[in-house]
């Protein structure tokens, strides 16, 4: 503990940000770096716990060794504190950006005052280490004779493919899209998540000996080139791959291929109407017509002077709120059924588990730069979507609803307002309430592998299947979740994969005790 009264004697201050009614004028990230005697106060507001809850199961599930890097921060021992930090974490340069830090949710001190900025001490330590070029290529000095293939490049495919890669094995990535990543790439806008960081981390591990492919679609032969462009960013020239033959090929499979499959309302009136999108969709469209072309090339779906509705909250959909603005919408406007969070936590939220508080996040601030008023509008139920007699969206109907709580059971209950019923002005409405599961059945079909309400039956801590040889990992295997959970997955995979190729391992993972009962499989 490098300073006893440091939890007493600074104030947090987070990861500094861009101005928001400057940076909705470009796709540029929107963090700052904090200067070094900032991070070294932050840093000593670490009390260094007995118990440090921020590495519990409510906190970091990858067992990131967080008090010993704070306190080397605060000594101004960079190198060592990103040695550390490499330790149980693949890509700091990610979860220091796009997690939403169930560490600092967890933190002893957030008990009675604000947390340690863990999530921007993590993002600087690393961003450091790039700039000092401490981060450099280690490839294995020997090679195991063994291969691996990885279906998917999140992070979940490529935290497995490093642990793989470093133990030996020669490692295969497969990814559908034109660019690796996953939803690193394409399901995090550039402003949050710059493309060149996800870029450097791909070529070191290139650089380190993984084979990446691209556009390569893993299911069954016999589909059709429409059905493997049927994902909105498959290139049309998508090579199709047996899932057999990669068995066939290769000692081992990891499935790491995500849970993209939108929850839908299609149940809605009005649901075929054009301008009713998956957020997702949208993400991924803007996202690579940017890269490709900043947008010369037309090819995505443009807000610019539309009226915009997002419908449902989380991260997703104030990426959307985010690109929508830059885009240059009219109007915007992000509904949920869900009632306002309150301002401190309740007795439904207690410590060490996440907050639930109101917090306003870069989009919701870049709405109030915008258009002077928080973009969000709680209580609202969609009823419909109203378009002309070309099929084009035109208003979304919503009602207002009513929260109570059950005398019986105490749970909260909602009820539409009577003669609440009214709509609102919609050229798009993106859809961002969830997943439901895999998008991908060709692989699961195929390789005959059970499944379970969307994701793989395989137990976490031993990630198999019932296909001996094949694994799963990431949000494939436990719906979808964090970032950080898909790295502690990838993790734990390579570890089973390991021991299951080579009869043992020591490749570090994850504490498996302290996480099955976050298991979903």
């Amino acid at each position: 503990m490098g300073k006893p009264t440091g939890f007493l004697e600074f104030e947090r201050h987070p990861m500094p940000a861009r101005d928001p009614g400057v940076r909705i004028s470009d796709f540029y990230e929107i963090y700052e770096r904090a200067d070094e005697h900032q991070l070294k106060e932050q840093g000593a507001r670490c009390m260094d716990c007995g118990v440090a809850f921020c590495q519990s199961d409510t906190g970091c599930p990858i067992d990131n060794l967080i008090p010993e890097w704070n306190d080397l921060v605060f000594h101004g021992r960079w190198k060592e504190a990103y040695h550390r930090l490499a330790k149980t974490n693949n890509f700091p340069e990610f979860t220091g950006r796009i997690c939403p830090a169930p560490c600092e949710s967890a933190c002893v001190l957030g008990v009675t005052d604000p947390p340690v900025t863990i999530k921007s001490i993590e993002c600087s330590i690393i961003d450091k280490a790039f700039e000092e070029g401490w981060v450099v290529p280690n490839p294995p000095q020997q090679r195991t004779g063994k291969t691996v293939a990885v279906v998917g490049s999140g992070p979940a495919g490529l935290a497995a493919a490093d642990q793989l890669n470093k133990a030996g094995h020669t490692v295969t990535v497969f990814e559908r899209d034109d660019r690796i990543g996953g939803l690193l790439m394409y399901g995090v806008p550039n402003m949050k998540l710059e493309k060149k960081i996800v870029d450097r981390r791909v070529n070191l591990l290139a650089d380190e000996g993984v084979i990446f492919k691209t556009n390569c679609n893993v299911g069954a032969p016999g589909i059709s080139q429409e059905q493997a462009k049927s994902h909105h960013g498959m290139a049309g020239d998508a090579e199709i791959i047996d899932a057999d033959q990669l068995q066939n090929d290769f000692d081992a499979v990891l499935l790491a291929c995500g849970a993209l499959a939108g929850r839908d309302l299609d149940s809605l009136p009005g649901r075929e109407l054009d301008g009713v999108h998956m957020a997702m969709t949208y993400l991924h469209k803007a996202t690579k017509s940017y890269l490709d072309s900043e947008f010369k090339d037309g090819d995505f779906l443009d807000a610019k002077d539309k009226d915009v509705i997002v419908i449902g909250g989380g991260d997703t959909g104030t990426d959307c709120i985010g690109t929508a603005i830059r885009q240059g919408c009219r109007s915007i406007t992000n509904i949920t059924r869900r009632e306002r969070e309150p301002d401190e936590r309740d007795a439904e939220h207690p410590w060490p588990g996440p907050t639930g508080t109101f917090y306003v996040d870069y989009g919701h601030a870049e709405g109030i730069a915008r258009f002077d008023r928080d973009p969000r509008a709680y209580q609202i139920l969609p009823k419909a979507f109203i378009g002309d007699a070309n099929g084009r969206l035109t208003h979304m109907r919503v009602s207002k609803l009513e929260w109570t709580r059950d005398p019986e059971t105490g749970r909260k209950i909602s009820k539409e307002i009577e003669g609440s019923e009214h709509d609102m002005p919609a050229d798009y409405v993106f859809l961002s309430i969830g997943f439901t599961g895999h998008d991908t059945p060709a692989v699961f079909d195929r390789l005959g592998v059970d499944m379970n309400r969307g994701v793989v039956k395989a137990e976490y801590g031993k990630f198999g299947t019932n296909v001996d040889g094949v694994f799963a990992a990431g949000d494939v295997r436990r719906g979808a979740s964090l970032i950080v959970w898909a790295i502690a997955e990838g993790r734990g995979a390579a570890r089973a994969i390991d021991q299951y190729l080579m009869g043992e391992s020591t490749l570090p993972a994850p504490d498996m005790k302290t996480q099955l009962a976050s298991s979903a499989g």
